[in-house]
C-alpha cells in the first residue's frame, strides 16, 4: 500500500499562486508515476499533471504555461506551483501514484481563485 498526503492549496485571487505538494509513503517501490487530478463541482475529474520518475511530464492544455509539476525522488515527493491562477482553476485537486495510472490517491485539498 502506499500513502499519500497533500499540503498546500487555499484561496487566492484571480493571477495570483499556490502550490501543493505530496509526499508518499509506504509501498514506494511500486510508484513510477505521481501527479495531480482536479474536480470542480459538476465535473468529471480530470488530468492536470503527471510526472513520471525519469521527470518526464504531461500537462492538461488549460494549464500549460501556468503550471509546473516537479518530483524529488528521494523525498518521495511530487510538486505542483501553479502561477496566474484563473476562477476556472477553482476545484479540489487530487494526489495520486501508480506504477503507469494512478492507483493511489490522496484526501485532496481545496483550491479556490477568486476573481
Amino acid at each position: 500500500q502506499v500513502q499519500l498526503v497533500e499540503s498546500g492549496g487555499g484561496s487566492v485571487q484571480a493571477g495570483g499562486s499556490l502550490s501543493l505538494s505530496c509526499a508518499a509513503s509506504g509501498s514506494i517501490f511500486s510508484i513510477n508515476a505521481m501527479g495531480w487530478y482536479r474536480q470542480a463541482p459538476g465535473k468529471q475529474r480530470e488530468l492536470v499533471a503527471r510526472i513520471i520518475r525519469g521527470g518526464n511530464s504531461n500537462y492538461a492544455d488549460s494549464v500549460k504555461g501556468r503550471f509546473t509539476i516537479s518530483r524529488d525522488n528521494a523525498k518521495n515527493t511530487v510538486y505542483l506551483q501553479m502561477n496566474n491562477l484563473k476562477p476556472e482553476d477553482t476545484a479540489v485537486y487530487y494526489c495520486g501514484a501508480g506504477l503507469l495510472n494512478f492507483n493511489y490517491w490522496g484526501q485532496g485539498t481545496q483550491v479556490t481563485v477568486s476573481s
